[in-house]
């Protein structure tokens, strides 16, 4: 990707993650930039072809994420192997560094507030806030738990629930870490609950 095509792509998301996708045009867009709307469309036909390439690049990112933590790329139907795979150790650094990607990396950051603000006008934003930052993860942490529990390195319980006490502090401390200036304080409170949720929950072969 060009330098010049990136830049539209970062300046494009910083401007829907403040004011909103709906609010933002591709004049604002190029006038943010100091460029006219034909030097634009020169790399992105519409302000749509920057969204998508927008997503894109997060999903990639995602994937490319999940492969160094050595946890599930993609769902359990397409490939249950990886997740009988999954190690306790993995989930844990991979959640932490989770926390760190969505409150720290500005790509991940404002990708989510769009999302946040979108949710509420736009379906499509709404699905996408659903499968990248709620119900997404919880599904992907229950598939995840269910095949621990067959290995017996968790206690037989119901596995959404569990899910949900799992991913419920991950969301809630991205969310207070917007407004918060203690963002390693946040990170302790995260790496705590993830040592006594596992600790809580071991089964014999933990």
């Amino acid at each position: 990707m060009s330098d010049t095509k990136e830049t539209i792509l970062q300046t494009a998301l910083r401007l829907f993650a403040r004011d909103g996708y709906e609010a933002v045009s591709v004049s604002r867009i190029a006038a943010e930039l100091g460029i006219t709307k034909g030097a634009l469309y020169k790399h992105y036909r519409n302000k749509r072809a920057v969204f998508d390439s927008i997503v894109e690049r997060m999903y990639q990112i995602d994937a490319q994420r999940a492969g160094e933590y050595e946890v599930p790329k993609e769902t359990y139907e397409a490939g249950p192997e990886d997740y009988r795979r999954v190690s306790i150790e993995s989930i844990k650094k991979y959640t932490i560094s989770q926390f760190e990607f969505w409150s720290r990396d500005r790509f991940a950051s404002d990708f989510r507030k769009m999302l946040t603000l979108e949710q509420y006008r736009n379906a499509e934003m709404a699905e996408l806030y659903r499968n990248c930052l709620t119900a997404g993860p919880v599904a992907y942490m229950e598939d995840i738990f269910v095949q621990m529990m067959q290995k017996g390195l968790l206690k037989e319980a119901n596995p959404r629930q569990l899910a949900l006490e799992f991913y419920a502090p991950l969301y809630l401390l991205v969310s207070i870490s917007d407004s918060s200036k203690e963002k390693e304080t946040l990170g302790r409170l995260l790496n705590q609950h993830i040592e006594c949720f596992f600790r809580n929950n071991a089964g014999d072969r933990f």
